[in-house]
């Protein structure tokens, strides 16, 4: 990070750590797991309902990087908006499912709430049926 932690833009935050998935899916947690708050809200939805702490933020993305069924994982920011300690980012999401071999290419919104340069609420919405209907399932 070029600014010290404290400081750092609530947007530069939020790219920091978006921009790190391709790593994380990889296992390198550690430079991300520094972005996180360590009493974060990661609001999942659905019947995960919201998770508390940077122990189960950790678990989500070791989940993630151990049962990552895909490769050459990439992602764009197309836009960020920031408002306050709020940064929105619209985010395509690129990769290769390993067993088929087939492409995807996803629309993804995410929205983190930034204290102190660091991540303490994240909001997450994966288009999740463009993706199966890219990989035929």
């Amino acid at each position: 990070m070029s600014q010290g932690a404290g400081t750092a833009h609530p947007g530069e935050i939020h790219r920091q750590c978006s921009e790190s998935y391709a790593q994380i899916l990889e296992g390198h947690l550690e430079d991300a797991l520094k972005l996180i708050d360590p009493e974060v809200v990661d609001h999942r939805g659905g019947t995960q309902g919201d998770h508390h702490g940077r122990d189960a933020w950790r678990q989500k993305w070791e989940r993630l990087s151990a049962d990552s069924a895909f490769h050459d994982v990439s992602l764009t920011i197309e836009q960020n908006v920031v408002s306050g300690d709020t940064s929105v980012n619209r985010y395509t999401m690129r990769g290769t499912h390993t067993d088929s071999g087939r492409r995807y290419e996803v629309l993804v919104m995410d929205m983190v709430r930034v204290r102190n340069g660091l991540i303490v609420e994240h909001w997450v919405l994966l288009d999740t049926d463009a993706m199966r209907d890219q990989l035929g399932l």
